[in-house]
């Protein structure tokens, strides 16, 4: 086992400071995303409307309430997920280099939006289309995995691989077979990741997959912690290793899924996200889930304001947080006992 996976209890009494500053900071983060864009609103109008005060113009009721608050929700809930993910990952399978798609969750994702795409179908069944096949890649990944000999988490990483291998060959092939005028670039665009298409019904759709995966990986946060110990160990204190496990990897792949049919494939969030957690809360899962997730969401809704306003076109996602992630995690893995 790793260093960087074993228990440590932060200092007492930073905690409750950490979750204080950082909720703060995303209370401040969602004001400001909310006046940014093509059509500016003030913050004073803001503040106004959330007295009960409404805008002077209709048009600016349209744009905030149909536009811009579903995508900074969307971005919250989004990078939230992942960073709860990939924590929950790290955790269950020992590995500080463990994602939110290490099961194949964002290939399956990608080839359900994929064939939807191609196959010229309404924008919210590519969500249904990329969701459901997410669920059915890790459903597939889960059966090969128990029926793999040996260790089971060592069984799932590598049935993961292989399956993603397969969903990455289906997505070339349809790629190759796409009008590439119109078709082609609309998979391309989807599979960098984007939340320019964000609607109400976006949000509704994948409030309650996350809502559930979430919640449970919260309420037995301090569970996981047992999970980073040797299978000897976490059995003396009566806990099943192997329904713990299953609990978590469904629960981080439910909120994958959600995240990556709405978003697009979004890279490194999941993986730099706890990483700093831990630099900030110590690696107790306990305090780590919670700044994990808050980080996450702050992330990303830094990020994407980052997408829509520097440019007059759009940055796609997966291309900023890799620039935001590949250097950051560079400067961990080369700092002695860092991550490895």
């Amino acid at each position: 086992m790793t260093e960087s996976a074993r228990v440590q209890i932060p200092r007492s009494g930073s905690y409750p400071g950490i979750i204080l500053v950082l909720g703060a900071l995303l209370i401040a983060a969602v004001f400001v995303s909310l006046s940014l864009g093509r059509y500016p609103i003030p913050l004073s109008a803001l503040i106004s409307r959330l007295f009960g005060r409404p805008f002077d113009s209709a048009r600016v009721e349209a744009v905030l309430f149909n536009v811009r608050l579903p995508r900074i929700l969307m971005a919250c809930l989004v990078g939230a997920s992942l960073a709860a993910a990939g924590a929950s990952y790290q955790g269950v399978f020992q590995n500080p280099l463990a994602a939110p798609d290490i099961l194949g969750a964002s290939s399956g994702a990608a080839t359900g939006a994929t064939l939807a795409i191609l196959l010229r179908l309404p924008g919210y069944l590519v969500t249904v289309f990329a969701f459901c096949a997410s669920l059915v890649t890790i459903a597939a990944v889960m059966l090969v995995g128990e029926r793999t000999r040996g260790k089971k988490t060592i069984g799932l990483i590598l049935a993961g691989l292989m399956i993603s291998s397969l969903h990455s060959a289906a997505s070339s092939f349809m790629k190759l077979a796409a009008d590439p005028n119109n078709v082609l670039p609309e998979i391309i665009y989807w599979l960098m990741g984007s939340l320019a298409r964000t609607k109400p019904e976006d949000v509704s759709f994948v409030i309650v997959p996350m809502t559930l995966g979430l919640l449970p990986l919260l309420v037995f946060r301090w569970r996981i912690n047992i999970l980073t110990l040797s299978e000897e160990e976490a059995q003396s204190v009566g806990v099943n290793t192997r329904r713990l496990r299953a609990l978590v990897v469904i629960c981080g792949t439910l909120v994958t899924a959600a995240a990556v049919s709405v978003s697009g494939v979004i890279g490194w969030a999941g993986l730099i996200i706890p990483h700093l957690a831990r630099r900030i809360a110590g690696n107790n899962y306990q305090n780590l889930m919670p700044v994990s997730m808050l980080l996450g969401a702050l992330f990303l809704l830094v990020i994407d304001n980052i997408s829509r306003n520097l440019f007059a076109t759009e940055i796609p996602l997966g291309i900023l947080t890799s620039l935001a992630g590949a250097p950051f995690f560079l400067y961990l893995i080369t700092r002695k006992g860092e991550v490895l």
